[in-house]
């Protein structure tokens, strides 16, 4: 096994050792539905990370929008600043870290993109941005403006269904 495997399996290990309220933690830095944090949680022991992000797709994919929307208010838009010292606005500077390269002109098309897709789904545009550069980021907010909303809450669940993922096997580094 490598070392990456080796260690978050020891993530994993401890994970489901933790007493209720601190996997609770833990999980709610991965995403801020508290439905998905109960119901990761209550499913514990997992018995390896393939297992623990099956698990949170599963439970991603069933939530529902006032569960999404929960998850949603715990994400800053693309370009914004995020301040703070918890986990989760230390991981979302990281995620949205390729911003620094981004151009004047793409700066100010995401903030009007940003406040566009607001005013049309009434809530926060949310995309994985890690591995992501701003353009692409500027490519995929026109093309979900021109989403119905059934179409957009299903990009908004797999959007945060990626993130989460991501999020899941940091929190099992740390």
């Amino acid at each position: 096994m490598s070392g990456s495997v080796n260690v978050l399996q020891a993530g994993l290990r401890t994970l489901n050792t933790l007493p209720v309220d601190q996997a609770e933690e833990q999980l709610a830095a991965c995403c801020a539905a508290p439905a998905w944090v109960a119901r990761m949680a209550a499913g514990r022991p997992y018995a390896d990370v393939q297992e623990l992000l099956s698990a949170s797709d599963r439970v991603i994919q069933e939530l529902g929008p006032d569960d999404l929307s929960e998850a949603l208010a715990a994400h800053p838009r693309i370009g914004q600043r995020v301040g703070g010292s918890s986990t989760e606005a230390t991981w979302s500077r990281q995620e949205q870290s390729g911003m620094a390269d981004a151009d004047a002109e793409v700066r100010a098309a995401l903030r009007e993109g940003n406040v566009a897709y607001e005013e049309r789904f009434d809530q926060v545009f949310l995309i994985r941005a890690a591995g992501r550069s701003p353009a692409e980021m500027l490519t995929e907010l026109r093309r979900r403006l021109r989403n119905d909303p059934a179409t957009e809450q299903r990009e908004v669940a797999e959007q945060l269904r990626q993130i989460t993922r991501l999020r899941l096997e940091r929190s099992l580094q740390s």
